[in-house]
């Protein structure tokens, strides 16, 4: 067990872990997307590795409902975007299969961090959404890897909607693989760690690589969603009015511009 602040992290028997646990709602400020980073690090020298597991505290309500809204003021959001996507960057050049463990909702950048996972178990209880729209803005890994998962059209519609939808739906688009009650979550996340530790690292490492590509096209994408989400949408007089409305707790004005 290494000693985080805002998650748990750990590796046994060839799967690490790490524990979302910055309850009520994990909301996932800078210091928390660097711990992750860290942890991801230290995945990367762990060449036997068969899984990554993304999982939430019990005490938490959600697995995660995002990245904190105050990070996205412009003395901030730079380093924000870096730090998140750092996250994603990792899990493509480490290439272990990744698995989310969701029971609650997985909002914002919580739904992205689900998206990028390999294999999700979820329980009925599970929502999952991209709201950024209504804050004005848009969510740059959901922009690349959506469209990859559940097709452009679903894409489009989550993504420019905003609105939640629940396990049986993501399990429908392909978001989800296996969708379980809250009290066979554990079981059969330990069922499906138990087929991948039966297995090579290495060969598990090379599968994955095969069908997702060597990462180069995901960070060229990436680096695309980010250049315009900083460099086009943040210029833009809703962007920071919808952000801002948020964090004062009020309905946004757009001007349309």
């Amino acid at each position: 067990m290494n000693d985080f602040a805002e998650i748990k992290f750990q590796i046994d028997d060839r799967v690490a872990r790490i524990t979302l646990a910055r309850p009520p709602l994990n909301i996932m400020n800078i210091a928390m997307m660097d711990e992750i980073g860290e942890a991801l690090e230290l995945c990367g020298r762990e060449a036997n590795l068969a899984a990554i597991v993304f999982d939430a505290a019990d005490e938490a309500r959600a697995f995660s409902a995002g990245v904190a809204v105050e990070d996205h003021v412009p003395s901030t959001v730079v380093r924000m975007l870096d730090s998140f996507h750092r996250i994603f960057r990792l899990l493509e050049k480490i290439s272990v299969p990744v698995v989310a463990v969701v029971n609650g909702v997985a909002l914002g950048g919580g739904c992205e961090l689900v998206a990028a996972c390999d294999l999700v178990i979820a329980s009925e209880r599970a929502k999952f959404g991209q709201p950024e729209i209504k804050l004005g803005v848009f969510p740059p890994v959901a922009a690349v890897v959506l469209p990859r998962i559940i097709g452009e059209k679903k894409a489009l519609e989550m993504i420019l909607l905003g609105e939640t939808i629940d396990a049986a739906e993501a399990g429908r688009l392909g978001l989800v693989n296996y969708v379980v009650s809250g009290d066979e979550l554990a079981a059969r996340t330990e069922e499906l760690l138990t087929k991948l530790r039966a297995l090579s690292s290495s060969s598990l490492r090379i599968a994955r690589r095969a069908i997702l590509g060597d990462g180069g096209d995901f960070d060229r994408l990436l680096s695309q969603a980010e250049n315009t989400y900083l460099h086009e949408l943040l210029k833009t007089e809703d962007a920071n009015e919808g952000l801002q409305s948020f964090m004062e707790k009020r309905n946004p004005a757009w001007r349309h511009r």
